[in-house]
């Protein structure tokens, strides 16, 4: 439970900042090429695609360090949330100039805020985190990050009923083209994004600790990996750059182990600048929606 002392405690961590330097070597960039199976891998001096910059900046705490989670213990700069589930809920990022591969970016990181709330699962606590990043050409990016942390499921829990994924479109652009590509999450894509992005939380490889301890049915699916493989789908349809991007998980998807596909869609809108985003299970729900503006 998330005692009021508890509350007071994480409020203190409000405002907190941190800085930090890395350089946009070119290793990361091949490597996440071949995971998207593409084979124009780019090169010193070549623009960043939009959400790469992940690849970057990773937590890189000593082995002693981890949680049971495989996580880095609660307490270093984000706050020390007594919840034991965590997840990247969604985002929303601004760009402004390019970010070049070879440039050397510093990041500011600030807890902005921390909500505790009620939900039909328990307690949550949701972060936001906001990173602003700038190069040799000043501000490239600016971006927060919604974390949740939630109580473990118990037998009475009583899940959100899913959502059809066939809402995004009916609600969208009428007769507008929908692009769409089906990915096979299975356990090497997942294992693979894991080593890119230094991830050792455990439910993304572990399935005896997903299912036994955290009290998912399989291996969970990244939604920072969700989210790139949503813009990937879109810049296979244009060139132009991405301006803004949000993004909200909405359900957890998982592993297929019987090769059983998700499927991510995009559908631009009448103006040609915005671009509305979604990702689906096997079973046709909604997992993830998103919304791009092109420059």
């Amino acid at each position: 439970m998330v005692t009021e002392l508890d509350t007071a405690n994480l409020d203190a961590w409000v405002g907190k900042q941190e800085t930090r330097q890395d350089t946009i070597t070119a290793a990361p960039v091949q490597s996440m090429s071949a995971l998207l199976n593409r084979d124009n891998a780019l090169q010193t001096g070549d623009p960043l695609p939009p959400l790469w910059h992940w690849l970057y900046f990773l937590p890189a705490a000593k082995q002693s360090e981890l949680g049971e989670d495989g996580h880095p213990k609660r307490g270093g700069f984000l706050p020390p949330v007594p919840l034991p589930r965590r997840m990247w809920a969604g985002g929303s990022l601004e760009f402004f100039v390019p970010i070049l591969v070879g440039d050397t970016l510093t990041r500011t990181s600030r807890i902005q805020s921390i909500t505790p709330k009620k939900g039909r699962g328990g307690d949550l606590v949701f972060v936001c985190v906001e990173h602003q990043y700038r190069g040799p050409q000043g501000l490239c990016l600016s971006e927060t990050h919604d974390i949740v942390y939630r109580s473990m499921p118990s037998p009475t829990d009583k899940p959100l009923p899913p959502v059809g994924a066939h809402i995004m479109q009916e609600t969208g652009n009428g007769e507008a083209e929908v692009w769409s590509r089906d990915v096979v999450p299975d356990e090497v894509l997942l294992f693979r994004y894991s080593a890119l992005t230094f991830n050792a939380h455990r439910i993304h490889y572990d399935r005896q600790y997903a299912s036994a301890v955290e009290g998912y049915p399989g291996l969970v699916v990244h939604g920072p990996l969700m989210a790139t493989l949503l813009l990937d789908l879109l810049r296979s349809h244009t060139d132009r750059a991405v301006k803004r991007f949000s993004f909200k998980a909405v359900r957890p998807i998982f592993e297929c182990q019987d090769q059983r596909r998700m499927r991510l869609n995009a559908q631009m809108a009448i103006d040609g600048q915005h671009c509305r985003l979604w990702a689906q299970d096997h079973d046709d729900w909604l997992t993830m929606q998103a919304d791009a503006e092109l420059a």
